[in-house]
């Protein structure tokens, strides 16, 4: 689905994705991008949260190959 981002839209969002993440250009750029492709943040969910919702057991990081 399309999306209209205003300037003043983008800018906000970028600025607000610096702030979180000042020591991280590159994730604030993927989250400032996200966000400007009409990706609400505010409702993503915690994937411990999800996995947890869909009954799937926690990660203790014991399936994890090196």
């Amino acid at each position: 689905m399309a999306r209209i981002v205003f300037d003043a839209e983008a800018s906000a969002l970028r600025q607000a994705a610096e702030a979180e993440f000042p020591g991280s250009p590159a994730l604030a750029y993927v989250l400032e991008r996200l966000a400007a492709e009409g990706i609400d943040l505010d409702r993503c969910v915690r994937w411990d949260d999800l996995r947890a919702e869909i009954g799937l057991p926690d990660d203790n990081g014991s399936a994890r190959v090196a």
